[in-house]
């Protein structure tokens, strides 16, 4: 089995790609989507997080708002709640990789892939890329998004140009959706070798 980690910068257009490589039959793995389940009503971190960052939870689990507001600008506030939420969402993992065991390739939706150390435990990286202003347009589209928040999202995360020089695979989302469609299908026929469409 090759593990396939597919990464970008916010904006770039990667939950469209996993969803493309979804559609070609390529088991996906959104870590973004388990965050939210694990943080979700009757998730398993909520008595977690409520314990650890009080008044953040209710019925609906995890207010990301206030649970944002308690980690802001706060270092050590962030490493304690990502200690909940990495291993968590590591045991996650591996179940889909165990349950996947006969795939020839899957695929690891893992926003931050870089900025943190999932990158070491994937065969192969694809990083999807759109020119700035393009990027900029579509962040700037999102409800509540303001310049100075996307700058902010954006300093967090590795450049967009280091993010392709690290990567194994480029997969250009700033044209058609046919032509993306039509890279990934490549990627997917170069690491398992069938014909493409």
């Amino acid at each position: 089995m090759i593990v396939l980690g597919l990464t970008g910068s916010i904006g770039m257009g990667k939950s469209t790609v996993a969803q493309m490589f979804a559609d070609e039959g390529i088991p996906v793995f959104d870590a973004d989507a388990v965050v939210h389940r694990l943080q979700g009503p009757g998730g398993q971190l909520v008595a977690e997080i409520e314990a650890a960052f009080p008044d953040t939870t209710g019925e609906a689990g995890v207010n990301r708002t206030a649970l944002g507001e308690a980690v802001f600008g706060d270092p050590a506030a962030l490493a304690r709640l990502e200690a909940l939420v990495h291993p968590a969402v590591a045991a996650e993992r591996e179940r889909f990789l165990a349950a996947n065991s006969d795939a020839p390739l899957v695929l690891l939706d893992i926003p931050l892939l870089f900025e943190g150390d999932s990158w070491r435990r994937v065969d192969r990286i694809a990083v999807v890329s759109a020119p700035a202003e393009v990027q900029r347009a579509r962040v700037l589209a999102r409800p509540g998004m303001t310049e100075d928040r996307f700058e902010a999202i954006r300093a967090k995360q590795l450049p967009d140009a280091e993010k392709r020089a690290r990567a194994d695979f480029v997969i250009p989302t700033g044209g058609s959706l046919d032509a993306t469609r039509a890279a990934v299908r490549e990627v997917i026929a170069c690491l398992t070798g069938a014909p493409k469409e």
